[in-house]
């Protein structure tokens, strides 16, 4: 792991320059300013955005994994009675059995043991149910498209050759097969059952079960995915009133769980109904523009009327049915999700497309060709149509998450969502836990091995250039403490100026690294000093650092409230004593000293005092120390030649200050290593 150290800034940065220790010969680059004021942008960052589909019970339990979906095209078909799914058009449309001992079904059916390991981690479950309407009828092998039946086709299953992929040989699809042929039908009963099951196995929502469930899986696509049973694009007003039917079967049965829908599978479904997806596909041209199903619903887009419609139920029935605006989002640009890292053009533009999750002047570079700004978009749609309502992303991957460029990506995308105020977040496609995806997650939940995780209110963070140099932060309510996430997404180290504004803070960091050096393990660096900069008289206080950021890096930094030590690895406060003293007064004014002393077994690298006077003393100039002064508290940092202590040792600051010499006021500090 490369190790960097921070350079000492203070103001004026001219003079900070002169303390850099002399540059090794591949001197970084001069990188894009950061700056974080703690008193703007502050809103709440959801846990729940730290969420996967399928995490292995290893991963899930050494993050504390929030929450954990079970979803996909083989959820829409599911009998929890059998233990049984439908595959749709990802294996030739069959049916396929879990695991389950038949005997004992439906208990240790496969979302048993999806909810079984959920509680074993502490983790909240995402379920779906179905609205398609269909259930697998019978525990067996049975599939859509016969060969036997419905004649040949241009693929068979290897194993099971009589189950086609429903196309004939010369590309025409098969129409007007037997859904019962695999399938039997199950509406809003089949649902209350199911939740009768969960809520009697392990209880209600609010009481530990199931916590939410998404309503159904991508119904825009149907049409392609499960066409066996559902080969017309869903329209408007069946998306309607299965909502209704099955969100409100939910409600009854367990009426503190949460729902997630429409549940699109991406940028056409937070316009377009699966109908208008499916003859728009057929017809092309201006079919786009003005598609029939829409037009028939006076051209109101379908995530607007949909959320609309949701309302409406609300106000009618006098309960909310959708807790959850839930659109899936996978990049489009050709060869990003779910790509590998191999190609340097991908690697960059994999960085690049994270922007069209937030971004409304970033033009996508893909099909979609336009300014997707998709958690404001969303967040602008309930905002309009159905306030209240949550948004959430389900579904999404940004690939090569076995890889450094992937792991930037992601952190990258877990910042970006705690920043844009998403409320729930599960991603695709999990990485194991030794891959470097995982590893972005942990910086975020577990940074030091110990349960150290980002802050839970979002606060303003800003770079001279977000593409270079990333950064956001939040300030963590268990401690009080305030963290940084800094991604350098190039492939030079960039050494930039940080300031943080709006707090006292102790005069280091903690620092946490993840890096191509060493993909197997996050790093606790070297703690950082900061410097408080001198401020205009009731302004907030101000402090700074240059810091390093290694090439193709995730940093976090870690700032403690000021009078406080700097934990582990820095924290020196019980070796630490100061003493002040008078020497010499006149009339209206004073000289002072300060010393602070080693008393401990280890060697300060640096040091911080404090002192607050009592009666409208000022400082006025001071040497040895850089100090500001806010009200009557006095805080002074080391400089670069008197920051380093022996055990036994000390260093003093003198100081000018105007009022009364008396009384002394007690002196606090600490020293780190």
């Amino acid at each position: 792991m490369r190790r960097t150290s921070v350079i000492l800034a203070g103001l004026p940065l001219v003079a900070a320059t002169a303390l850099v220790a002399t540059p090794v010969a591949a001197a970084p680059v001069s990188g894009p300013a950061l700056a974080v004021d703690v008193t703007a942008g502050r809103h709440a960052i959801s846990r729940d955005i730290y969420g996967m589909n399928f995490a292995d019970e290893d991963l899930a339990a050494q993050l504390r994994l929030p929450v954990r979906r079970w979803g996909g095209n083989a959820t829409t078909r599911y009998n929890y009675a059998l233990d049984e799914t439908n595959r749709g058009s990802d294996w030739f449309f069959e049916n396929v059995p879990g695991s389950a001992d038949p005997a004992g079904l439906p208990d240790g059916s496969e979302t048993d043991a999806f909810v079984d390991q959920d509680v074993r981690t502490g983790t909240d479950s995402i379920l779906t149910v179905p609205l398609i309407g269909w259930v697998p009828k019978a525990r067996d092998y049975s599939c859509g498209f016969s060969v036997a039946k419905y004649g040949p086709q241009q693929q068979t299953d290897q194993w099971r050759p009589d189950c086609g992929n429903g196309v004939r040989p010369d590309g025409t699809p098969i129409t007007g097969n037997d859904p019962t042929d695999t399938s039997a039908p199950a509406g809003a009963a089949y649902v209350t059952d199911w939740l009768n099951h969960l809520t009697t196995k392990y209880g209600t929502a609010a009481n530990g079960g199931v916590k939410f469930y998404n309503l159904d899986n991508e119904p825009d696509i149907w049409f392609q995915t499960h066409r066996d049973v559902h080969p017309n694009g869903a329209t408007y007003d069946e998306m309607r009133d299965s909502t209704y039917r099955i969100a409100s079967a939910v409600k009854a049965a367990d009426p503190g769980a949460q729902t997630l829908g429409p549940v699109g599978w991406g940028w056409n479904s937070l316009t377009l109904s699966g109908s208008d997806q499916q003859t728009c596909g057929i017809e092309g041209g201006s079919c786009w523009s003005n598609p029939p199903d829409r037009a028939a619903h006076g051209g109101v887009d379908f995530g607007a009327w949909y959320l609309q419609q949701l309302k409406a139920y609300e106000q009618a029935h006098g309960v909310r049915i959708l807790d959850y605006y839930d659109n899936h989002w996978y990049p489009q640009e050709t060869g990003v999700a779910f790509g590998n890292g191999d190609d340097p053009a991908t690697n960059a533009l994999r960085l690049r497309s994270t922007r069209n999750l937030w971004d409304p002047s970033y033009v996508d570079e893909s099909w979609i060709g336009t300014a997707t700004a998709l958690i404001p978009r969303m967040k602008q749609l309930v905002a309009a149509n159905y306030s209240g309502t949550k948004t959430a992303i389900t579904e999404y991957n940004w690939g090569a998450l076995d890889t450094m460029n992937g792991a930037l990506a992601q952190a990258d995308v877990l910042g970006i969502f705690g920043r844009e105020g998403l409320d729930l977040a599960t991603l695709w496609s999990p990485p194991t836990a030794d891959q470097p995806g995982a590893y972005a997650f942990r910086m975020y939940l577990d940074y030091d091995g110990a349960g150290g995780t980002f802050g839970d209110t979002s606060v303003q963070a800003t770079s001279g250039d977000q593409g270079q140099l990333a950064v956001y932060a939040a300030d963590r309510s268990a401690d009080g403490d305030t963290t940084l996430m800094i991604i350098n997404k190039t492939g030079t180290d960039l050494t930039s100026q940080v300031s943080i504004r709006g707090r006292a803070l102790t005069p280091f960091a903690k620092v946490y690294r993840y890096g191509p050096d060493d993909l197997t393990s996050i790093t606790h660096e070297p703690n950082q000093n900061l410097i408080a900069a001198p401020v205009a008289y009731g302004q907030p206080p101000l402090y700074l650092y240059t810091g390093t950021f290694p090439a193709n890096s995730i940093t976090e930094v870690v700032v403690g409230p000021g009078g406080t030590g700097g934990g582990p690895g820095g924290g020196n406060g019980g070796g630490c004593a100061a003493s002040y003293r008078v020497t010499g007064q006149w009339p209206g004014g004073f000289q002072g000293e300060v010393s602070v002393r080693n008393t401990g077994g280890t060697p300060f690298t640096g040091w911080a005092a404090t002192w607050t006077f009592a009666n409208g003393q000022k400082v006025t100039q001071l040497w040895n120390g850089t100090w500001s002064q806010r009200g009557g508290t006095v805080s002074v940092t080391s400089t670069a030649w008197n920051g380093s202590i022996p055990p036994g040792g000390s260093q003093s600051i003198g100081f000018l200050g105007a009022g009364p010499a008396n009384p002394a006021p007690a002196v606090s500090c600490t020293g780190h290593g």
